[in-house]
């Protein structure tokens, strides 16, 4: 049976930190919808009533352009062992980029990982959970360390000039490029 809150209470914070990943959902009127899997550890429980997550440069830039565009988000954790649980965020958010005056404050919250290009800070409206029962039992055997790897190992001029080339959603959303290289954790 599906439960709803207004907040983060504890257990949820418990069972979002249990987590090697989250999937991440955003759309805008006259758009596709945008469903994607984050791993790892990028996610932050910034209190009750708000969360946010590092974004690395990928193939493209939806979130941030559906955000721009619309500002809803929805934010889902599926627990692969026991207890049997899905939670669900359902929020409004932001892209944070780093030539924000808010940056600083926010990017203390996290440990920067080399190629991310903005945060996406999320208010909570409200928290569902439910059952769970259908998700198969998985483990997590190691992080994929392509990503990380690719973005340590660029040229950091030439990554900024790719990264400001993501100008647009796929359905021509305007989205604010990253003009920043993040050096920061990265892989070996």
């Amino acid at each position: 049976m599906a439960e709803f809150f207004d907040t983060l209470n504890d257990k949820h914070i418990a069972m979002i930190d249990a987590q090697p990943m989250f999937f991440v959902a955003t759309a805008a009127a006259d758009a596709r919808i945008n469903l994607s899997p984050k791993g790892y550890d990028a996610f932050r429980v910034l209190g009750p009533d708000r969360v946010g997550y590092l974004d690395l440069g990928g193939s493209g830039n939806e979130t941030s352009a559906h955000l721009d565009a619309d500002g809803r988000i929805t934010i889902m954790f599926c627990n692969f062992q026991q207890p049997a649980l899905i939670l669900r965020i359902y929020g409004t958010g932001r892209a944070v980029l780093p030539k924000d005056p808010e940056w600083d404050a926010l990017a203390e919250n996290f440990t920067l990982i080399s190629g991310t290009r903005q945060i996406f800070d999320i208010k909570v409206e409200s928290v569902q959970t439910s059952c769970g029962w259908g998700v198969p039992f998985m483990q997590m055997e190691a992080e994929r360390p392509t990503l990380k790897k690719a973005h340590s190992q660029a040229n950091p001029s030439e990554w900024a000039a790719k990264m400001s080339t993501r100008l647009a959603s796929i359905d021509g959303l305007p989205a604010r490029p990253t003009d920043r290289y993040i050096a920061g954790e990265s892989e070996d």
